[in-house]
């Protein structure tokens, strides 16, 4: 049963991928193994991600007038996502990215923002009757700041649940941690934004409490195979990931956001709404790719 429905403001990319041994090193070219074009971008990810997990999802993003954007959005709508409000920019390419995956499944990523860095608040305001109807407005960092910050508080006066994906990392204003509801670092982005190294369960409260003394009623950190670091009402733990072999680790921070916001909506406790997006984002390691690598709901009741 489908919850509430869910608004997801974010970056739609094409991501071109390369699988190679290993990274390589300042000025020196490897050759790498299978090459794949997918459809990507963290916004665009956490909304296919929440989609296919049972969510009612409608996408704000921007786009470039060229097949990459046009691509995007067919694929998005394929997903049963409603896409009324993706704009189109008609000065910048839509956003691309580069991703190399090695052995271990580990990624680097350089990404071209295009399109995705021009989403303004105007951009927003053509979808803020939505608001209306949604419960959880869910968002990432591969647009502009100040979009992000007027989305927030857009959101938080109309009562609405705010979740920040807070990648890639920066600095995030104390207006903005005020106006979240849930902020989802990993330890490298909790790092970033306290001044914290997050290497245990320790350190993560540390970090954790950082946050939510500026406001942040939740606070999940994401620690890998470890599983998710969880701060709500005055208590921690750690909700742990099921272990598997990673092959490509491209998306499982997006699949692990969408499945979390998704079960939230349906009603969830906080526990259990990390226990299925671990899970959610588990399978997603174990496949290449992005989007791709996404899972339907009924894998995660196998």
């Amino acid at each position: 049963m489908k919850g509430k429905k869910i608004l997801v403001v974010g970056s739609s990319n094409t991501d071109m991928v390369i699988m190679t041994d290993h990274f390589p090193s300042p000025g020196e070219t490897v050759l790498g193994g299978r090459f794949l074009i997918n459809a990507g971008g963290k916004g665009a990810n956490q909304a296919v991600a929440a989609a296919r997990l049972g969510g009612k999802v409608t996408f704000v993003g921007k786009i470039g007038n060229d097949i990459f954007g046009k691509q995007a959005v067919q694929q998005l709508e394929s997903e049963g996502i409603q896409v009324d409000f993706v704009t189109i920019d008609p000065e910048n390419p839509s956003g691309v990215a580069l991703i190399t995956v090695d052995s271990k499944g580990e990624n680097s990523i350089v990404v071209a923002s295009g399109s995705n860095g021009t989403l303004s608040p105007s951009d927003f305001d053509q979808a803020i009757a939505e608001l209306d109807e949604t419960e959880f407005v869910l968002v990432q960092l591969e647009i502009p700041i100040p979009t992000v910050e007027y989305i927030s508080r857009q959101a938080t006066q109309k009562q609405k649940k705010v979740v920040l994906n807070p990648a890639p990392a920066t600095k995030l204003s104390d207006e903005l941690l005020k106006n979240l509801y849930l902020i989802t670092p990993n330890e490298t982005e909790a790092e970033l934004l306290t001044g914290i190294k997050v290497t245990d369960e320790e350190s993560a409260l540390k970090a954790a409490t950082v946050l939510h003394d500026h406001g942040v009623e939740i606070v999940i950190i994401t620690m890998g195979a470890t599983g998710a670091f969880l701060l709500a009402n005055g208590k921690s733990e750690i909700i742990k990931a099921p272990k598997v072999e990673a092959v490509d680790t491209t998306a499982a921070g997006d699949t692990f956001n969408g499945a979390l916001v998704v079960a939230l909506a349906e009603g969830k406790t906080i526990q259990e709404a990390i226990a299925f997006a671990n899970k959610a984002a588990s399978i997603s390691v174990t496949r290449i790719g992005a989007q791709s690598s996404v899972p339907f709901r009924k894998e995660l009741l196998n």
